[in-house]
């Protein structure tokens, strides 16, 4: 599956896990619109309906459609799992099953998904978002972001990027020298060593990462001779990019 959807240029796969507790981790961690489930996690921790009643009990605002694949054809099992909130069901030893009919599925109803979840989102801009709550799910997408072009947890100024992309998102219209002045002052470090710690969090990403992934992911224009964004591009990027998708 995993090489298939690398083949499409319309599908992404954002994570592939085998523990049920970290799965809940990366729905709510990406708010994927779909996930391909397994109910037997071979190796790995806990079980797929396992997995479906805690991701019922999350508090999540829109929930990812949820396609199961299985070698169980348990009707009382199936009935559970549709109780659970799972989608749709494809049994494994169907003579059509195999790793592009599934992917296949969810491509055809991709827009229906994606349309629901709109409506979805367009609800939920009517019900009032505590602070915090809001904070959290913007984090949550920009370091979904950030990790889809190689800046992981472990990089230096990545923290940085994050805090000035929340500014922007914010309302703080200030030039980056600004921004970073204030970034700097909020972790007792001097203005030049923030900003040298996110144009170079920018540019490993640009060094190391698979250019096709930064090219599928990062879609602004880069107006730099050497072919990586700008601080100011960078975060101005992701912050438009965020405000819209809320």
């Amino acid at each position: 599956m995993v090489e298939y959807i690398e083949s499409t240029d319309d599908v992404r796969l954002v994570q592939v896990t085998n523990n049920a507790g970290k799965a809940l981790e990366h729905v709510v961690d990406y708010l994927p619109d779909a996930i391909i489930l397994d109910l037997e996690l071979h190796k790995g921790g806990g079980n797929g309906v396992a997995f479906l009643k805690m991701l019922k009990q999350a508090s999540l605002k829109i929930f990812p459609y949820i396609l199961v694949t299985t070698n169980n054809i348990s009707s009382v099992t199936h009935n559970q799992i549709r109780q659970l909130g799972v989608d749709f069901i494809m049994v494994k030893t169907q003579n059509d099953y195999n790793a592009e009919s599934v992917i296949e599925f969810l491509r055809a109803f991709k827009g229906t998904i994606q349309a629901s979840r709109k409506r979805k989102q367009e609800a939920d801009k009517y019900e009032e978002v505590p602070p915090a709550e809001r904070k959290r799910r913007i984090e949550t997408q920009i370091t979904a972001e950030m990790d889809l072009i190689g800046i992981s947890p472990g990089v230096k100024g990545r923290r940085y990027l994050i805090d000035a992309i929340i500014l922007i998102i914010d309302g703080l219209d200030e030039q980056t020298q600004d921004i970073t002045a204030t970034i700097a002052e909020r972790y007792s470090k001097s203005t030049p060593s923030v900003e040298r710690a996110m144009q170079n969090a920018i540019s490993n990403a640009w060094k190391y990462s698979d250019i096709e992934d930064l090219k599928r992911y990062y879609t602004a224009l880069i107006r730099s001779d050497k072919g990586v964004p700008t601080l100011t591009e960078f975060i101005h990027h992701y912050a438009n990019k965020i405000k819209q998708a809320q």
